[in-house]
């Protein structure tokens, strides 16, 4: 125990074990030690999601804003509209920390590998905004909304795909085959709700919103499922199979 790197001793050890050790649990027993460790590898499985969907999110979101402003003759969102954008971002992420993990997260260690982080932020950013260029030809050239109703459909889409996501990117398999935690299901559909009807609303007015005829609201509707079905396939390539000594499941 004194040669240990961590000595680790247990209530009701015998002095001896207790001098020589660095840390004496105040459990009779060493089974508290692998529920930290199952603990903390759940811990670092919901923190790898938080950063995978905050990292291609924000990548996303800068390549379709930096490509729209080249190209618009106006904003293409307010600078209130984009903060709004990331208050009920952030608040859709609230229950991350108490999602449920595979068992298979935490039955070895798990190593924080940035190459895996850059590839998923490379392949599921660019989606993202391919999808933004979509809605953005598709308001100027189907539709020809103003400046407003451009801002507004952008906003909407934007929050629907960016919250929905997480089903997707929380789990390597299937979505359905491994259910969120109540809590973080509550935090994002409640943000998806605020996100939704906010624009329609009479404060809307207040961010520069403005109300979207049906049919731009419908295709809107429309290009978010056809996202979700493409990120789900995209997400194979983003995450690529797990390598020896290595565990990307969650």
């Amino acid at each position: 125990m004194k040669a240990a790197d961590i000595g680790l001793s247990v209530d009701g050890a015998t002095g001896v074990a207790q001098a020589a050790a660095d840390m004496i649990l105040l459990a009779p027993d060493l089974e508290v030690v692998a529920d930290g460790v199952e603990e903390g590898r759940r811990t670092f499985a919901n923190i790898l999601k938080y950063v995978r969907m905050g990292a291609s999110s924000n990548f996303g979101n800068m390549l379709s804003m930096a490509v729209a402003s080249l190209f618009l003759p106006f904003l293409p969102m307010l600078p209130t509209q984009i903060l709004l954008n990331n208050l009920l971002y952030d608040f859709s992420e609230i229950g991350i920390p108490f999602d449920t993990v595979r068992p298979e997260a935490t039955a070895q260690p798990q190593v924080w590998d940035l190459g895996a982080l850059m590839r998923f932020a490379g392949v599921m950013g660019p989606l993202s905004s391919a999808f933004d260029f979509l809605t953005f030809a598709g308001l100027l050239l189907l539709f020809h909304v103003t400046p407003d109703e451009f801002r507004t459909a952008w906003f909407v889409e934007s929050m629907a795909t960016q919250i929905l996501v997480i089903f997707i990117i929380r789990t390597n398999g299937l979505p359905w085959s491994n259910r969120p935690h109540p809590a973080l299901t509550a935090s994002s559909l409640a943000a998806l709700a605020m996100a939704l009807i906010l624009p329609f609303s009479a404060i809307g007015a207040w961010f520069g919103f403005s109300a979207l005829p049906l049919a731009v609201t419908l295709s809107i509707a429309l290009l978010v499922a056809v996202y979700l079905v493409a990120a789900e396939l995209a997400k194979r390539i983003a995450v690529p199979a797990g390598r020896p000594g290595k565990h990307h499941d969650n």
